[in-house]
């Protein structure tokens, strides 16, 4: 299942970067985070694989989606010039950027490389 994040819920679940300078992961699981918009062709390509991917890795990793759109200040804090952008954030490591629509085998090897999720 799939959790649409706004400010609020992403400092909560993810990041607070207004009570910490270092990073500092507020989650119990590693998570991807898409960042997208609604008019963004290639964003819409991609939904679908996260959904997919949230099931098959259900319990092990929290898929969640930030639209750029409505939550300027979060893109802004990620530096997200082009969507979509995805960051994958390992629980006890910095987390990493990708750019583009990645097709699910390539999703599915930063899971593993960078998430240790098999």
């Amino acid at each position: 299942m799939i959790e649409h994040l706004n400010k609020e819920t992403f400092q909560q679940k993810v990041f607070n970067w207004e009570a910490n300078k270092e990073w500092k992961f507020e989650g119990d699981l590693p998570c991807i985070i898409d960042f997208y918009a609604d008019w963004c062709q290639p964003c819409k390509m991609v939904a679908p694989i996260l959904e997919e991917l949230s099931e098959e890795y259900q319990g092990k990793v929290n898929i969640f989606k930030v639209n750029t759109e409505t939550e300027q200040e979060l893109a802004a804090v990620f530096g997200i010039r082009s969507i979509p952008s995805m960051l994958f954030v390992p629980v006890n490591e910095k987390p990493q950027m990708a750019t583009g629509a990645l097709p699910k085998e390539s999703l599915k090897q930063a899971m593993s490389d960078v998430l240790g999720v098999a």
